[in-house]
């Protein structure tokens, strides 16, 4: 354990990204959401019968996921028809894709029927299987034990 985690109780999570991240995608309809859009849905119908959500749940959450950045409305006309939006992951809302890989992967071997995964995903070019690791910045593949907490610049003392 590092020095700095010692002295847990002298810092706060106050600042926390995870939670921060948690209040913007940190319920189950948002990740469903999100994970239909990975897949390429892109209409509101679509996304609230793949997401196995109400209709007034999907345009909720959809509204905020659009308020938030993650996606991005764009309009659609079909001939003969009226103008409608589509919903298409942004920037920022692709930059989740590994988190989604993530939680897939960890559900694919904790949480599977006995089925198996109901998909997999695949690298588009050579068709291997796609995982998420730990990489560190210099390119080291990192196991969760070799991982080292340190001070943020974000980092708040605890409050007495």
């Amino acid at each position: 354990m590092t020095d700095f985690l010692a002295q847990r109780d002298t810092w706060s999570a106050a600042n926390c990204s995870i939670a921060r991240a948690l209040d913007v995608v940190g319920n189950r309809t948002t990740l469903l959401l999100l994970r239909e859009a990975s897949f390429g849905t892109r209409r509101f119908d679509d996304f609230a019968r793949r997401a196995g959500v109400s209709e007034p749940v999907a345009a909720a959450r959809l509204k905020q996921l659009v308020t938030d950045g993650l996606l991005e409305r764009r309009p659609y006309r079909q001939p003969g028809q009226r103008t409608r939006d589509e919903y298409v992951l942004t920037a920022k809302g692709r930059d989740l894709l590994p988190v989604l890989a993530a939680l897939r992967q960890w559900g694919d071997t904790y949480a599977v029927s006995e089925t198996g995964p109901s998909v997999r995903v695949a690298h588009h070019d050579c068709g291997a299987a796609v995982h998420v690791r730990l990489r560190c910045a210099a390119g080291h593949d990192v196991s969760p034990g070799e991982v080292d907490v340190l001070p943020g610049p974000g980092l708040l003392p605890a409050t007495a």
